[in-house]
């Protein structure tokens, strides 16, 4: 990865957005039938946590945040590979995993613990 330049991170959940997607996927994961280690990542019980809006800015690098109703054709392509959630990294030659499903899951919810993971993976993100 550190050969190639990264020019945006696309992190995609693991739910629908809107109205419709955001209350499907409250009601499943209220019967344990679904989960989003992103989610669990970028927001609290009510919006997204002020440590993930820090975290991006020290990053220095554009991150985006997309629902699976919501992604690109480049996108779903990717995800169709790697599943979701994700973070992607956008290079010349594409999009590349950069934070699959499990490395999310293993992190717990924490948002240092990712900032810590982007920044080993995306040495030049912060400098």
């Amino acid at each position: 990865m550190e050969d190639q330049s990264v020019t945006r991170l696309i992190g995609v959940y693991n739910a629908d957005g809107g109205l419709l997607g955001e209350v499907a996927y409250v009601w499943a994961r209220a019967r344990g039938t679904r989960h989003c280690a992103l989610c669990d990542i970028t927001h609290g019980r009510v919006r997204r946590r002020p440590e993930w809006d820090r975290m991006v800015a020290d990053l220095r690098i554009p991150v985006d945040l997309l629902h699976l109703n919501e992604i690109p054709p480049d996108v779903r392509q990717a995800v169709v590979a790697c599943g979701a959630p994700v973070v992607l990294a956008q290079t010349a030659a594409g999009l590349v995993p950069l934070v699959d499903s499990a490395e999310l899951d293993a992190l717990d919810g924490s948002v240092a613990r990712l900032g810590d993971l982007l920044r080993a993976r995306l040495p030049t993100a912060s400098a």
